[in-house]
């Protein structure tokens, strides 16, 4: 009766030893996913950054397109008034002539 009982100890004693090494696997393989989850998050912080970087410069582009444009309006209307003035010169000389 000794010898049964220590040898299901023994097995009880194997089996604990297999699942304690089975769980020190899993958790080492939750350890090791938790740290690749954190490299990406420090990635898509910089990733962040880097976007929210391109995207004030970009706002500085829109805004000099901006006066660009403006500066384009003004320009045509000027031109529009020099249009008129020669076409008013080009009747007052055929009416000279």
């Amino acid at each position: 009766m000794a010898s049964a009982s220590s040898t299901s100890a023994k097995f009880l004693f194997v089996d604990s030893k297999v699942r304690l090494a089975d769980r020190v696997q899993i958790n080492v393989n939750n350890i090791s996913s938790l740290a690749r989850q954190i490299t990406r998050g420090s990635k898509s912080n910089e990733i962040l950054m880097y976007s929210a970087r391109n995207f004030a410069a970009q706002e500085h582009i829109i805004d000099n397109s901006e006066k660009n444009l403006k500066k384009l309006l003004l320009l045509s209307a000027h031109l529009s008034y020099q249009q008129e003035s020669i076409k008013n010169s080009v009747y007052l000389v055929r009416e000279i002539q």
